[in-house]
């Protein structure tokens, strides 16, 4: 039974920490078309991307882990290919949240170093990210 506990939170926080990770790069093209660094909109955008970070993003990741490494361990998986894999794609799309988390502080600073358009490209990594994932998991190809 505890098993099943341990993956249905994995699970519900792995959705948590996808919709901040789909909502942060938007939130950054209507932040920097809103106005001009130092602007009251500037402002209020910071402050959203500071909460999203805070509030959603780094706690759902830390429960993603501890949650995901504990079933990991519960289940012995760690010799499977698939797993390896996932565990690639999670590490490779955590380091993706730290990148954008860096990005809300660039903006903060006043510094935009991306277009809108680059951004809503890099809105569609957490998607095909979480489909691969998915994929692995419950096909197990490998």
């Amino acid at each position: 039974m505890t098993y099943f506990w341990l993956k249905a939170g994995h699970i519900i926080f792995v959705i948590f920490w996808m919709a901040g990770l789909f909502m942060l790069p938007r939130f950054f093209v209507y932040h920097q078309e809103d106005g001009p660094p130092g602007s009251e909109a500037d402002a209020v955008w910071i402050d959203r991307e500071r909460k999203l970070l805070k509030i959603i993003l780094l706690p759902s990741i830390v429960v993603v882990w501890a949650l995901g490494l504990t079933l990991a361990y519960a289940t012995e998986v760690w010799a499977q290919g698939w797993f390896h894999t996932k565990l690639l794609l999670v590490l490779l799309l955590s380091g993706y949240h730290g990148w954008m988390a860096g990005y809300a502080k660039k903006l903060a600073r006043g510094e935009r170093p991306f277009e809108g358009r680059k951004l809503r490209l890099l809105n569609e990594v957490p998607g095909i990210a979480a489909a691969l994932i998915v994929v692995l998991v419950i096909i197990k190809p490998f």
